[in-house]
């Protein structure tokens, strides 16, 4: 089974799941991978900081995450 993520995941917990989706985010406006608020912000506090909708950030990184 393909590890899934969520909203309560920390940023930099995903990126060891897999770096592949350190694109994902920064194509959404996430630059801040090597922030060091990502080391300990969950992708729903960030997707807030940002503006984004995280329920459709996490369906791109799973959808990412399934295809591999």
């Amino acid at each position: 089974m393909t590890e899934r993520v969520n909203g309560d995941m920390i940023i930099a917990d995903m990126l060891q799941i897999d770096p592949g989706i350190a694109p994902i985010l920064m194509a959404s406006g996430m630059h801040c991978i090597g922030c060091p608020a990502s080391q300990g912000e969950s992708l729903t506090e960030a997707a807030a900081v940002h503006g984004l909708d995280v329920e459709e950030l996490i369906k791109t990184v799973n959808d990412y995450l399934a295809k591999k």
